[in-house]
């Protein structure tokens, strides 16, 4: 059996093997300045960046950070939407030679603590109203010398700029707040304003970490992923290897993942300048409707996405009205998507949708779909150019599984991070002769695809019988009355766990408990059918879209432990 089958399915001109340029991420952008500086580099509202002015800012911003004490090794924190003003702040910090910690804006002051003590975070570019409301509550019990802060409205043109401070000081709680300047806080426009002399240019060796990008903390607290320039730069170029024929300075993204999560950050963002593409930026990627027109104003031409934003767009009303026929391609991470959203969304746009797979670990692409050989909906594609990828037994990583058996993923490249930030032992796990272990149950077919069927602490036991809840989700979502569904193990004195399934139906439809298993029982074995059903108006979602099953496996650890 070949190691690499799915080398002979790669679309023609996609190498095996890649010759990595030796190029940095600040290098990718002052080169994107050089071949299109009057290309619209970000498009946000109604303002607009062109390289050239994107470059001129960061070099604005990097000058302030380096008064303010910023060097190469110092760590900098990003806490912020979608916005002109975090692509600036990301390219300044790496151009000024820090390290870049992205931080979920969404964060609780716990949360927030402990990622910037954890990272010794020493200067922080933040919003106006996160300061007033999560930041400058904890402020001293925080390492942090310098808070840059910024306003949503602040790229924005006259009227809207106006207009959009009026109604966001209105939102509740306000999505602007007032600040005093002094004690280590400043406006990052007056910082750009106070900027003088050139800008820092240092040239940091490419195994120098770029990004501490931080997991979700699925299994404890959040643990930094140092992800080196070469790394990053590696998994870019990728990237741009993978997508044969796309035009240099000519598409436009839609970057409504969220630029604090690595999906979003490499591909919205780090790619978008390599390939000089324009960067559509979305700041809620809940706004179905805000993506629809974003879409249709700025011809968006690749959407990069998870499954829950295409059945939004799906499901939104007047949606066949729009004109989406400008997206080409769709890469989908994060989960599964169903056969009928994957339909749907192509026939409203003429797009393909690519689904794929990746990690805060490993930059984090390792496996896409081809974009014009033969696509295997469900399955997450095959590894890039440059990755080996490979099925091992659950409880012996260096027993390799035959085609079709389940087993732990583990991949290996040179987009793979260096390690966990100060945790030599959890390293030790996740990295064992090269190879990272994901934690992510698949299987392998003879041409090369992976399929992922869970994640190992989600697999459900049943007297000793393995579910998979991905597989149990897949097929509830085939049921024409079903909108989502997610379903979890519950601890059973007499199976060990049981299954069970939260089920959202689509709007106008109806469908009792017992319609919803006897649909299983016709489609999954007997022990993999849900035992119990429940049925919500939403799904519990991250930032990105994701649905949470810990929070409903919590949710239901609570209920049983409490008093009855």
């Amino acid at each position: 059996m070949s190691q690499t089958p799915w080398l002979a399915h790669y679309d023609a001109g996609v190498p095996a093997e890649l010759d990595f340029e030796e190029v940095s991420l600040s290098g990718f952008l002052d080169r994107t300045v050089q071949r299109f500086p009057e290309r619209v580099a970000i498009a946000f509202m109604n303002r607009t960046l062109t390289y050239s002015e994107l470059a001129r800012d960061v070099d604005r911003l990097a000058t302030g950070f380096r008064h303010l004490g910023v060097e190469p090794g110092t760590r900098v924190a990003i806490m912020l939407p979608n916005l002109p003003q975090t692509v600036i702040a990301y390219y300044a910090a790496l151009a000024a030679g820090a390290e870049v910690v992205l931080t979920n804006p969404l964060y609780t002051q716990r949360e927030v603590e402990h990622q910037w003590r954890d990272a010794d975070v020493h200067l922080v570019v933040t919003a106006d109203f996160l300061w007033a409301h999560t930041v400058e509550p904890i402020r001293r019990r925080l390492p942090v010398k310098h808070y840059i802060l910024t306003s949503i409205p602040d790229y924005l043109r006259f009227p809207l700029s106006f207009l959009a401070r009026w109604k966001l000081k209105r939102e509740s709680p306000p999505k602007v707040a007032p600040f005093t300047e002094g004690d280590g806080v400043i406006g990052m426009r007056s910082l750009m304003a106070r900027a003088s002399g050139p800008p820092p240019k240092f040239h940091r060796s490419l195994d120098a970490i770029a990004v501490l990008q931080y997991t979700g903390g699925t299994t404890g607290p959040s643990k930094g992923a140092m992800l080196t320039h070469r790394n990053l730069s590696a998994n870019v170029q990728q990237i741009s290897a993978w997508f044969v024929g796309l035009q240099p300075g000519e598409e436009v993204l839609l970057v409504a993942l969220p630029l604090f999560h690595v999906f979003g950050m490499t591909v919205g963002m780090n790619w978008a300048v390599e390939c000089g593409a324009t960067m559509a930026l979305v700041a809620n990627p809940r706004d179905a409707k805000g993506l629809a027109k974003t879409i249709e104003k700025r011809g968006v031409t690749i959407f990069p996405a998870v499954p829950a934003m295409f059945n939004a767009l799906n499901q939104l009303e007047g949606i066949e009205g729009m004109d989406l026929r400008s997206v080409k391609y769709c890469f989908s991470g994060s989960a599964p998507i169903a056969d009928e959203v994957l339909t749907r969304f192509e026939a409203l746009t003429g797009a393909r949708i690519l689904e794929g797979f990746g990690m805060s670990e490993s930059s984090p692409v390792t496996h896409v779909n081809p974009l014009q050989g033969e696509r295997k909906v469900g399955s997450i594609g095959m590894p890039v150019s440059s990755t080996l990828a490979k099925i091992v037994d659950v409880d012996d990583p260096t027993r390799q599984l035959d085609i079709g058996e389940e087993g732990e993923l583990l991949m290996r490249g040179p987009q793979v991070m260096e390690g966990y930030w100060k945790q030599p032992a959890e390293s030790a796990r996740a990295l064992v002769d090269g190879w990272l272990l994901t934690g992510d149950l698949a299987t392998m077919d003879a041409d090369g695809y992976f399929r992922i069927v869970g994640r190992k602490k989600d697999m459900i036991n049943c007297n000793g019988m393995k579910v998979y809840p991905d597989e149990v989700d897949n097929v509830l979502m085939a049921h024409p009355d079903i909108l989502e569904a997610a379903t979890i193990g519950v601890p059973d004195p007499r199976f060990t766990e049981t299954v069970k399934s939260f089920v959202v139906l689509r709007p106008g439809t109806s469908l009792d408990a017992e319609g919803v298993r006897a649909y299983c029982a016709k489609n999954l074995a007997k022990y993999k059918c849900p035992r119990q059903v429940e049925f919500l108006d939403e799904l519990p979602k991250s930032s990105v879209m994701k649905i949470l099953r810990r929070e409903l496996r919590d949710r239901e650890i609570a209920l049983l432990e409490s008093p009855a």
